[in-house]
């Protein structure tokens, strides 16, 4: 510790340095002026649409018929689009995204491989499902008056050459045709694709991406036509569909939309579906008994379930007659919804106890944060597919042991993986980011406000993204396996880290550490809002945030968002101060504390023993009046010396004297490269605890190494940079004044016997000698 003298009027402070202009060129606090582009008519500078924002429109009325002896699919649809941009279309754009499947697709074609020293036949299968084909046969592509219109197919993309040009305010109607052979995607992958089940010799279909659709023509891009490779996901038009599928007589099927001819239910399941309507708690509508007779029975004739859907950007849908429903009512703000769940009997019992009350909570509390949830029915569907969303409707995983019994992991990996699919109604369903771009504005926000919903279903929910320090393992790997966020969908390495995981972090600092819920919650709701049902960009993200907090925010956006610098702060040091009273009966005493608690050198410690005596002992002659002479004693010159300090000082100064402030000046050390507010807790030596949260602007002098004075009116015994750990700093070993090293454990291991280890739900089974785990 050292003390100094204060001063009467000495103004305690630091100056602020002139900044050149190169270095504000290179600040990490300069604004994205260059990054973002131009406000203009069609997108404001605040984030909103402006005032002349425009988009398309493309309205569908679909036909198919599934075939459940070869697992193929053969359809026609009209779709009339509306030219509502002020340019003049020659020709369109329709995306083919069922051609990944094609022999030479490109994805097949620029996926690398290689056949190991031993290939298994599982290796052999899995390179030679290549020669799946699985594209579109496009029959024939026509004009509203049946003549063939001229149309050039490129991988997943086909352009449609118009007879006349398309104006503004006009629309254009025409019709494809085709036909294409199903995926296994147990075997083929995919985002959709069907799933055999050996034991009944039953199939259940989850029908995506399936029918050619129009690619999006916005003010940005002109046509979004980047290829379908795999990753990037997809921008689409909204629009009205009506959608009439024939299938198996005896299977049920789920979809986006209401379902326009309930007589293709019994009248006991119709029913059961009104009760469904009103019910607060899951109803069964096919019931586990009626999906195993139909399992059995393989009825041979067919039936056509008509669907419609308002203002969509997709359909999906999914059909099997292994399927058992339930459903209930969702009313959030005075508007009611059906969730909804479709499963086979191997999903059970987690699906008939967790999936409706999943997808129903997910509803509230996405629309809590974002906008109301306006479409009818939402709904969760089990199957081959572990994820994957559309308008109303998304496939899950999560499937128990056949005995019924499951993993923990099990558990919350299905329940997480809903809230998410589902949470997709709202990024990009209704949201409508695009996709094949920006992975990162569908993901990442979905993911974020998954992990709101997540921590809303159960006290301490085991999120495997959202809290900072799960981020820290991927942002202090090399930058060279790193890619920025705003990086193209394609390109991106890691995916689930840089698209889902980084983003969604970046916004929970964001509400936590930057903004404050408080104002990060306006904000958001307040993007959501703007941006419903339209199409959105990064910059009307970024701007939004920041109008509607009132917050500058280009600092996070460039660091998070457009650099892999991570966030690695270090507590370098701590200069500890206290004011010098002048008081001698306490600074005196004060001082003699100190030099008693001082330790004695070894050299003295062994002096004790080894010289007895000194000469002074033996001779007390040779002692004058400095041998008894006290430095530290209190005199009546020393107190008369202090009143006439005291005299001189003003109220206030002698108020500040008064209260004993220490002054801790502490050096902080940004390694990391990524600049973030400063969370400083101060233990004092009595035990109690404070936090400072400093704003991130506090680096804009120098990105590199600052100074801080802390001022304190009771001791500190010692600091801590982010001690909760909010921050996603990698390295918090270098965050503790006087250092503290963060625990590690290693664990022993010896060989076991091979064998599986059964589950906990299984030893509790054995252990009770009870019966599989119930369910519906």
């Amino acid at each position: 510790m050292k003390q100094f003298l204060l001063a009467s009027g000495l103004l305690l402070g630091l100056a602020a340095p002139a900044l050149a202009q190169e270095n504000i060129d290179k600040s990490k606090f300069r604004q994205l002026a260059q990054e973002l582009p131009t406000p203009n008519t069609y997108r404001s500078a605040s984030g909103a649409p402006g005032h002349e924002y425009w988009q398309q429109r493309a309205d569908y009325n679909i036909k198919a018929e599934l075939n459940d002896d070869n697992q193929s699919l053969t359809g026609s649809e009209t779709i009339t689009y509306t030219n509502l941009s002020p340019d003049v279309l020659t020709y369109l754009w329709v995306q083919l995204d069922q051609n990944i499947f094609e022999k030479n697709s490109m994805t097949s074609l620029t996926q690398t491989s290689r056949v190991p020293d031993k290939p298994t036949f599982g290796v052999a299968e899995a390179l030679a499902k290549q020669t799946f084909d699985g594209g579109y046969k496009i029959k024939s592509v026509k004009d509203a008056n049946g003549r063939a219109l001229p149309h050039t197919i490129n991988f997943t993309m086909m352009r449609i050459d118009l007879p006349q040009p398309l104006k503004p305010k006009q629309s254009v109607k025409f019709s494809i045709e085709w036909s294409n052979l199903i995926n296994d995607q147990k075997k083929q992958g995919g985002r959709g694709g069907y799933e055999y089940f050996p034991e009944d010799g039953n199939y259940e279909y989850q029908m995506a991406q399936w029918f050619p659709r129009m690619a999006v023509y916005d003010d940005v891009n002109g046509w979004q036509h980047k290829q379908f490779l795999g990753t990037g996901e997809f921008a689409l038009p909204f629009g009205d569909y009506k959608v009439s599928l024939t299938v198996p007589a005896d299977h049920v099927v789920a979809s986006t939309g209401e379902l326009q001819n309930t007589d293709v239910l019994t009248s006991a399941q119709r029913s059961r579906l009104a009760q469904a309507q009103k019910a607060n708690k899951p109803v069964l509508i096919v019931t586990p008994e009626e999906a195993l007779r139909a399992e059995k029975n393989k009825a041979k004739g067919k039936k056509t379930w008509t669907f419609v859907a308002k203002d969509v950007r997709d359909f999906a849908w999914a059909s099997s007659r292994k399927f058992i429903w339930d459903a209930m009512n969702v009313n959030y703000a005075g508007k009611n919804t059906l969730a909804m769940s479709f499963y086979p009997k191997e999903g059970n019992p987690l699906w008939g106890q967790y999936s409706t009350e999943v997808v129903a909570h997910t509803i509230k509390t996405y629309s809590k944060f974002t906008i109301d949830y306006p479409y009818p029915v939402a709904i969760s569907v089990h199957g081959a597919v572990g994820g994957m969303e559309y308008p109303m409707i998304s496939f899950n995983g999560g499937r128990p042991e056949k005995d019924g019994s499951y993993t923990e992991r099990t558990k919350y990996g299905m329940i997480s993986v809903i809230i998410h699919e589902v949470g997709h109604n709202f990024f990009p369903m209704i949201i409508n980011s695009d996709e094949r771009q920006w992975t990162w504005m569908d993901e990442g926000l979905n993911t974020f406000v998954q992990y709101l919903t997540e921590q809303e279903w159960q006290r301490d929910y085991p999120s495997s993204r959202g809290e900072p320090r799960n981020m820290t393992t991927y942002m202090k790997m090399d930058k060279s396996l790193q890619q920025p966020i705003m990086t193209n969908s394609e390109s991106i390495t890691q995916l689930g880290n840089n698209a889902y995981g980084k983003p969604a972090t970046a916004l929970n600092i964001l509400r936590e550490t930057v903004m404050g819920r408080k104002l990060f919650d306006y904000a958001f709701k307040e993007y959501c809002r703007r941006w419903a049902f339209k199409h959105p960009m990064p910059a009307d993200f970024f701007r939004t945030m920041e109008d509607a907090s009132g917050t500058d925010l280009d600092w996070f956006w460039r660091g998070w968002f457009y650099t892999t610098d991570h966030v690695d702060q270090e507590l370098t040091g701590v200069k500890w101060y206290s004011v010098d009273t002048r008081n001698p009966e306490v600074e005196n005493a004060k001082r003699r504390t100190e030099i008693n608690a001082a330790p004695k050198s070894l050299s003295q410690q062994r002096n004790l023993q080894d010289i007895p005596k000194t000469l002074l002992d033996t001779k007390p002659e040779l002692k004058d009046f400095y041998n008894t002479y006290d430095p530290l004693a209190v005199t009546e010159e020393s107190k008369a010396q202090y009143q006439k300090y005291l005299q001189a000082l003003s109220p206030e100064e002698r108020a500040l004297l008064e209260k004993g402030l220490n002054f801790y000046e502490v050096g902080i050390k940004n390694n990391g490269g990524l600049v973030m507010p400063v969370v400083m807790q101060m233990t004092y030596q009595d035990g109690t605890s404070e936090i400072v949260r400093i704003p991130a602007e506090i680096w804009r002098y120098d990105e590199n190494e600052i100074t801080k004075v802390f001022v304190t009116e009771k001791p500190v015994a010692s600091f801590m940079l982010d001690p909760f750990q909010e921050t996603a700093d990698i390295d918090m070993n270098n965050n503790a004044y006087p250092q503290r090293q963060q625990p590690s454990r290693f664990e022993l291991f010896k060989e076991q016997p091979r064998g599986i280890t059964p589950n906990p739900l299984q030893q509790q089974t054995q252990r009770q000698g009870t019966a599989r785990p119930s369910g519906n």
